[in-house]
């Protein structure tokens, strides 16, 4: 089951806006304003696998191959635009719950760009405050008690998101749920595909690891707790099949086809530095997109710290 909750905190991250987390702009849409959901994908894209994850997200080890930390990476994409301006496109990956300095360094990368595009599932206009403690979300209760047992921060605490280059690139809650009911989906499908996936992914041994963490009272229990849990999550590309409905999957697929069509009107407005900021999940699937479609070339991955595996005197 524990690697059931990972995975769900790593790909429901970006789904807070059910939460208490955010307060919608009284001048924003209303809903019956709102853009109907995002149709589905052609079959050229529809059940094509997507590159590996280990560009986007890994873990990172000394010379003696022990593991120090996670990571996760920015990936810049370019092209030449018929105006003779170059088009920049980063794909920023990130894990929902990190270190503070980790979520510090990402408020000061994210000035460099013309607009930044961030996921989030809420109401056009929502602006983001930090969380209320007094929620109920069943998301976010799980993801405070992942950082209580890691010793690490939630994204949604110290992002900036009211900086004024931030645009919103993700569903609404009603395109959410209208995009799970034409695609065959739902929460307790997702919850019990991710049940027949967990020997896939890790098998006993996993479980024990992370059991054998859970039980520990030796001094360095939260970085034991931390590589368990950061292997299960590296693993995730298997576990990812758990969220594909009768075409692609709503949770990756579908909000990526969103946020592309807001990346496209940012580039049409004339913007040439963009940035993509989205879960690390997301991104095989948008980097496909990316050369497929937009035509543009990859750079190689810049990493960042997310967790620390060990003690600096370990």
């Amino acid at each position: 089951m524990i690697q059931q909750f990972l995975l769900l905190l790593f790909v429901l991250g970006g789904v807070p806006g059910f939460a208490a987390q955010a307060v919608q702009d009284p001048a924003a849409q209303p809903p019956g304003a709102q853009e109907k959901a995002v149709p589905e994908q052609s079959s050229r894209r529809a059940g094509k696998k997507s590159s590996k994850h280990d560009r986007f997200v890994r873990i990172n080890k000394d010379e003696k191959g022990r593991a120090i930390s996670m990571d996760t990476s920015t990936i810049r994409y370019t092209k030449k635009m018929p105006d003779g301006t170059e088009l920049s496109v980063e794909l920023i990956g990130v894990v929902h719950i990190g270190e503070k300095d980790y979520y510090d360094a990402f408020n000061e990368q994210f000035k460099n760009y013309d607009g930044l595009l961030y996921e989030l599932v809420a109401p056009e206009g929502t602006k983001v405050e930090a969380r209320n403690d007094g929620g109920v979300n069943p998301v976010a209760a799980l993801q405070k008690g992942m950082m209580a047992g890691l010793g690490l921060q939630f994204q949604l605490d110290h992002i900036n998101y009211n900086a004024s280059n931030f645009v919103h690139a993700d569903m609404t809650p009603e395109e959410f749920g209208e995009s799970m009911t034409q695609n065959n989906e739902s929460v307790a499908k997702m919850f019990f595909r991710m049940l027949g996936t967990s020997a896939a992914m890790s098998g006993a041994s996993g479980e024990a690891e992370m059991l054998g963490a859970l039980l520990s009272n030796s001094e360095d229990r939260v970085y034991r707790l931390r590589r368990s849990a950061a292997n299960q999550l590296i693993k995730m590309d298997v576990g990812m099949s758990a969220f594909e409905g009768d075409n692609g999957s709503t949770i990756i697929t579908h909000r990526n086809a969103k946020a592309f069509k807001v990346l496209q009107a940012q580039i049409d407005s004339g913007k040439r530095k963009l940035g993509v900021f989205y879960g690390a999940g997301h991104l095989p699937d948008m980097e496909r997109r990316l050369i497929e479609d937009f035509g543009m070339t990859p750079g190689e991955p810049k990493w960042q710290l997310a967790w620390k595996l060990r003690a600096d005197d370990k």
